[in-house]
C-alpha cells in the first residue's frame, strides 16, 4: 500500500511539472510582442564638405570634437586633431578599444610591450611616460588602427599635422558625469 501511494504522489508531482510547464509555454507564446528598439540619437550624416570644414576648424591648435558619444552610449566617435605633440602619457584602457582611421597627416605609434610604472588616472584608464618592448608604427593618411583593450598604446606627433577619426568602443554604457554642485551667493537676510 506504501508504495502505491508513493507512485500515486510521484505521479500527482509529474502531472503538475507537465502542466506547469504547458501553463510557462503558453504565457510566453500570449505574451505582448516585443518590439525593435527605437533610434536614441539622431542619424550622423557628415559631408565631405561638412568634414573638411570640421578638419580646418580643429587644425589651429590640438582639439578633439566629439561627433558621437555620451552618457549611455557605449561608442564615442571623435575627429582629433594634433600638431606637433611629442611627450603624450602612453596610455592603456581596460574596458574600450581604440580604432584610428588618419583622415590627413602622420603619425608614430608604439604599440603592445608594457607601461612603465603605470598609474591609474581614473577607473580603469591607465598612464605612464613610456612603454618597454613596444612596436613602432608610422602612420599616415588612409590607414587604419585597430587598438584592442589592455593594449598599451603612444601616439607622436612631433613636426607632424596629424587629423584623424577616432572611434572609442566601450565594454559598457558610458555613464554620466555626476551633477557638479552649484554655489551661489549666500542668502540675505530680510
Amino acid at each position: 500500500m506504501a508504495v502505491s501511494k508513493a507512485m500515486q504522489l510521484g505521479c500527482v508531482a509529474v502531472l503538475l511539472i507537465i502542466s506547469g510547464s504547458s501553463l510557462f509555454a503558453q504565457s510566453t507564446i500570449t505574451s505582448p510582442q516585443h518590439e525593435p528598439a527605437k533610434a536614441i540619437r539622431p542619424v550622423v550624416v557628415l559631408p565631405a564638405q561638412s568634414l573638411a570644414d570640421l578638419e580646418q576648424k580643429l587644425q589651429s591648435d590640438n582639439k578633439v570634437e566629439d561627433l558621437i558619444g555620451g552618457a549611455g552610449m557605449e561608442l564615442r566617435v571623435a575627429v582629433q586633431h594634433e600638431k606637433n605633440k611629442s611627450g603624450s602619457a602612453a596610455e592603456l584602457h581596460d574596458a574600450s578599444d581604440d580604432v584610428y582611421y588618419v583622415l590627413e597627416g602622420s603619425a608614430t605609434l608604439i604599440l603592445g610591450g608594457k607601461l612603465d610604472a603605470p598609474k591609474e588616472a581614473e577607473p580603469g584608464e591607465w598612464r605612464s611616460a613610456r612603454i618597454i618592448d613596444g612596436r613602432t608604427v608610422e602612420i599616415k593618411k588612409g590607414d587604419l588602427i585597430v587598438v584592442p583593450r589592455g593594449t598599451p598604446h603612444q601616439r607622436s606627433t612631433a613636426g607632424q599635422d596629424f587629423t584623424m577619426l577616432l572611434i572609442k568602443v566601450y565594454a559598457e554604457p558610458i555613464k554620466a558625469a555626476p551633477a557638479k554642485a552649484v554655489v551661489g551667493p549666500k542668502a540675505q537676510k530680510p
